[in-house]
C-alpha cells in the first residue's frame, strides 16, 4: 500500500509540475498539448504553447523525477557501502568532479570541440574522479569504507578548489549559468537528457533488488556478511560502481543537487522498514516525488525568476542532517 500511495503521489506531483510554471497557462491548454503528443487529442497546439509545455516543462518534470530517484537510490547504496548513516552520494567526490569538468568545458571550450557538451564533460570528469578515489581507497586489494570516505572528501575539496580557480577566468556573462549548474537546475532539460539516467536507474534497480538480501547482510556488518558467504570486498566494489554511475548520470544532467541522497533513504527506512527489498522502491518513488515538488518550488517561488534547485534541497537537507547527526551522536562523548 505504501508503494501504491507513493506512486499516486508521484502522479499528482507530475500533474502539478506540468500544469504550473513560471508562465501562467490555462490548465485545459496545458493538457491539450500533452494529450496531442500522447495521441489523445487531434488538434495541434500552437508552436509557442507546444514548446513551453512539451519541450520545456514536461521534459524537465520527468527529468526531475528520474534524477530524484537516482540520487536517492545512490544514497541508500552508499550508506550501506560506507556503513555510515550520514553518507550521501557526494561524499565520493563525484559531484565536485562533475562540476570541475563542466566548468573546465565552459571556460576552455574543450567540451564543444570534443562534441560532448557540458553534460558529457561533467560525466567524464565525474567518472575520472571516481577512478582516482577508488585507487586512493585501496589498500592491499581491499576497499575499506573509512578510506573510501576520506579519499572522497579529500578529492572533493581538491576539485572544488580547482573549480573555484577556473571560475575566476570565466566570462561574466557565462558565470551565472555556471553557478546555476553548480547549485543544481533543470532549466536546460531536454528530452534527450532522459535516456541515459532512465536506463541507469532501471538497470541499477533491477540489480539491487536481486541483491537485496546481500544488502541486508552488509548492513549488519562485514563479519556477519562474510560468515554467511558474502564476498564483502567484491560486493563493495560492485556497489561503488553502481552508486557512482547513478550519481554521475544524475549530476551530469542536473548539476550539484545535494542532500537528496541523505534525506530520502532515511525517510524510506523510517516508513518502509530496513529491509532493502521493500525500502529501495520506496526510496526511488520518494526521491522522485520530492525532486518534482522541489523543482516546482524553484519555478514558482519567485516568479518570473527561477531559483536553483540546490537552494531548496539544502534548506530542507541541512536541518535534517543536523537532527540526524544529533541522534546518531547520542551516548557518544
Amino acid at each position: 500500500m505504501l508503494q501504491v500511495g507513493l506512486f499516486v503521489a508521484l502522479v499528482v506531483a507530475l500533474f502539478a509540475g506540468i500544469t504550473l510554471g513560471t508562465v501562467n497557462l490555462p490548465v485545459r491548454d496545458v493538457w491539450e498539448v500533452v494529450g496531442f503528443h500522447l495521441g489523445l487529442v487531434d488538434e495541434a497546439p500552437s508552436a509557442v504553447q507546444d514548446q513551453i509545455i512539451w519541450d520545456y516543462r514536461t521534459s524537465r518534470v520527468l527529468l526531475a523525477a528520474v534524477v530524484g530517484g537516482a540520487l536517492s537510490l545512490a544514497g541508500a547504496c552508499l550508506q550501506v557501502l560506507a556503513r555510515n548513516p550520514l553518507a550521501d552520494p557526494y561524499v565520493l567526490g563525484v559531484s565536485s568532479g562533475a562540476a570541475l569538468g563542466a566548468v573546465a568545458a565552459a571556460v576552455t571550450g574543450w567540451g564543444a570541440l570534443a562534441g560532448v557538451g557540458l553534460s558529457g564533460a561533467a560525466f567524464a570528469s565525474a567518472m575520472a574522479t571516481l577512478t582516482v578515489v577508488f585507487l586512493l581507497a585501496q589498500r592491499r586489494g581491499q576497499v575499506g569504507p573509512t578510506r573510501l570516505v576520506l579519499a572522497g572528501v579529500a578529492v572533493s575539496y581538491l576539485c572544488t578548489a580547482a573549480t573555484s580557480f577556473l571560475q575566476l577566468y570565466t566570462n561574466p556573462l557565462e558565470l551565472r549559468g555556471i553557478m546555476f549548474w553548480i547549485l543544481g537546475s533543470f532549466s536546460g532539460a531536454r528530452w534527450s537528457d532522459l535516456g541515459i539516467p532512465s536506463v541507469a536507474i532501471s538497470v541499477s534497480m533491477v540489480w539491487l533488488l536481486g541483491r537485496a538480501r546481500t544488502l541486508d547482510l552488509m548492513s549488519a556488518g562485514d563479519d556477519a556478511a562474510s560468515a554467511l558467504g558474502v564476498d564483502v570486498n567484491r560486493f563493495r566494489i560492485e556497489l561503488l560502481v553502481v552508486t557512482s554511475i547513478l550519481t554521475a548520470t544524475a549530476v551530469a544532467v542536473s548539476g550539484g543537487i545535494g542532500f537528496v541522497g541523505l534525506m530520502i533513504p532515511h525517510a524510506a527506512r523510517f516508513v518502509g522498514g530496513p529491509g532493502h527489498r521493500r525500502m529501495l522502491p520506496v526510496t526511488v518513488l520518494g526521491g522522485a516525488v520530492f525532486m518534482v515538488l522541489v523543482d516546482l518550488a524553484s519555478r514558482i517561488g519567485d516568479r518570473p525568476n527561477e531559483l536553483p534547485v540546490g537552494i531548496f534541497t539544502a534548506a530542507f537537507g541541512a536541518p535534517f542532517f543536523l537532527v540526524l547527526l544529533r541522534r546518531s551522536g547520542r551516548g557518544v562523548s
